[in-house]
């Protein structure tokens, strides 16, 4: 079902959400202070490319002085506007009983859109 998912989220907007994704990395890493920035678009681009059965979990040093000030950051510089795109998505996609598993996937990535730095992609047990 993970495959079916995944591929149905391919074709329906997945693989041009992920490659707007990894053009942004690109563009964030060309500079050397946007490289920890690039890392978490990137980071969030490979999700966007597989996210069915892969799930965000914060690990133990994701409360540390430096992460903090990096999600401040990053909030500002974009990430609110990368998750009220994936909020409005996933809203759209639940009006329709088909889309409610592809809203789910985009409460996932605004989840980490807004603060990725802390956080690692996991499988889903």
């Amino acid at each position: 079902m993970k495959i079916l998912g995944n591929l149905l989220w391919l074709i329906f907007g997945g693989i041009i959400t992920a490659i707007e994704y990894f053009i942004s990395s690109f563009i964030l890493m060309i500079t050397i202070i946007g490289i920890p920035f690039g890392l978490q678009t990137l980071k969030m681009g490979l999700l966007t490319l597989w996210p069915f059965g892969k799930t965000t979990v914060q690990h133990e040093r994701s409360d540390g002085c430096i992460y903090m000030i990096f999600n401040i950051i990053w909030i500002f510089i974009g990430g609110i506007w990368i998750a009220l795109s994936h909020v409005i998505f996933g809203i759209i996609l639940y009006i329709t009983i088909i889309g409610i598993p592809f809203g789910n996937q985009h409460f996932k990535l605004a989840s980490l859109a807004l603060t990725p730095f802390g956080r690692d992609i996991v499988e889903k047990k």
